[in-house]
């Protein structure tokens, strides 16, 4: 089977949504929404964006539910293009191509996770992941965590998980006062984010809150038993149950890359109208650079107007635009992950996870593809995803091409296609 759709939007998140609301009041032809997500969202507003107290969400989810030119595909993933203009995609019964004119990539960004003795023990986990877990039903309740890495997203999942019964030990901000400074300073220039930092703080009085420090170890025979603090030159101990660190998040470039997309900083180059450097595809949210909710929600208008033909339209947004990306400017320089930080894995601290491959085989390979054929690093089930990462911030690697599928698919779905009628 193949589907015909004027618009494609690949990502369900804040970006994805308010390109594919744009783009409805502004196209004729039939507009898909694709996410691997059973339910619309993205990780921000996961559980459904109708079920959020932002009501940015519930509008956006009311405006394209109303829409009769939209149709979202949920639990559909991406797997590769099969001609310039096609994808094919799998969902839980069977593989099928999308055929497209133009194509807005909204895939957002993911954790960017660092190697450190104990890390991989049960019970340290990202930071977003515990607080996705904890939003999903996870049980939390009365369990000691201690949160740490850099970012505000710390302070949210801190609040995430203490509204769900947990005992946050402390907050570890691997940040200084002067860069924290800076950054609440340069908070007036949106005072929307301020207030959000000001009830942030308000809702974790009395929660430990240390700058300038982070996690050396995660210490415990069969599972997490505390961790090891590094703050102001000395090493303390906190008992805990959980330690959900994150050093930030990271642009998901994989089916960019895989589709000729020039990329630049390690996200997506796009010119002012969200195009990429390949034609009929434009690219909004993280992937273009990590910047928040609010940036992903203008980018996601200009690409999806763009994309509808409306240029000028789009140009209106163009000043909100770049407000948001000056915050997004301040909070990479902020939180930028600290150089001692690639001095915690010891030789014989698991980097790569899923194949089990340990610092001391990877630190004398002189780059990624050298590493693949010695070690296997990246060749588990993540496909690099989170490797590749690491390996980027201590060895200096960048990963190689992407190869396709690019989500885990089954044998069956990339058989070549037999033609089949459109619809």
């Amino acid at each position: 089977m193949t589907q015909f759709f004027d618009i494609v939007i690949v990502g369900a998140g804040p970006a994805g949504l308010a390109a594919a609301q744009a783009a409805s009041g502004a196209a004729r032809g039939r507009i898909a929404i694709i996410d691997d997500n059973p339910l619309a969202g993205g990780q921000i507003w996961r559980g459904g964006p109708g079920k959020q107290q932002d009501s940015r969400a519930r509008d956006l989810w009311q405006a394209l539910q109303a829409a009769d030119n939209v149709v979202f595909l949920p639990a559909t993933r991406v797997l590769m293009q099969t001609q310039p203009g096609e994808l094919l995609v799998q969902d839980a019964q069977q593989a099928h191509s999308i055929r497209y004119n133009r194509l807005v990539l909204a895939t957002g960004a993911r954790e960017l996770l660092l190697p450190f003795p104990g890390w991989t023990l049960p019970g340290v986990t990202g930071a977003g992941g515990l607080q996705a877990l904890a939003k999903g039903g996870y049980p939390v309740q009365g369990k000691r965590v201690v949160v740490a890495g850099t970012g505000p997203l710390l302070l949210a999942v801190a609040a995430t998980l203490k509204e769900r019964g947990a005992v946050v030990a402390a907050i570890i901000e691997q940040a200084g006062l002067p860069a924290l400074a800076r950054f609440a300073a340069g908070l007036a220039l949106t005072p929307s984010k301020a207030l959000q930092a000001l009830k942030l703080g308000a809702s974790l009085r009395g929660i430990p809150y240390y700058s300038d420090s982070y996690v050396s170890a995660a210490c415990g025979d069969e599972k997490l038993g505390a961790v090891l603090v590094q703050r102001k030159g000395a090493s303390i101990d906190i008992a805990c149950d959980y330690l959900a660190c994150g050093y930030g998040l990271l642009p998901n470039t994989e089916l960019a890359r895989a589709l000729g997309c020039a990329i630049e900083d390690g996200a997506v180059k796009t010119d002012p109208w969200q195009h990429t450097s390949v034609a009929n595809i434009l690219c909004a949210g993280e992937g273009t650079g990590v910047g928040g909710v609010d940036l992903a929600l203008v980018e996601g208008r200009i690409a999806g107007l763009a994309a509808a033909g409306q240029s000028s339209a789009a140009q209106v947004h163009f000043a909100e635009r770049d407000k948001w990306r000056g915050f997004a400017g301040r909070l990479a320089q902020a939180f930028a992950p600290r150089a001692e930080l690639r001095t915690l894995a010891q030789p014989e601290t698991i980097v790569c996870r899923c194949e089990d491959v340990c610092h001391d085989e990877l630190r004398t390979q002189p780059n990624w593809r050298s590493a693949k054929l010695h070690t296997r690093c990246g060749m588990g089930p993540c496909q690099g995803r989170i490797c590749g990462n690491a390996t980027d911030f201590l060895y200096g690697w960048r990963p190689d091409a992407v190869r396709t599928p690019i989500s885990p698919a089954r044998a069956g779905s990339i058989i070549t296609l037999e033609p089949h009628k459109e619809t």
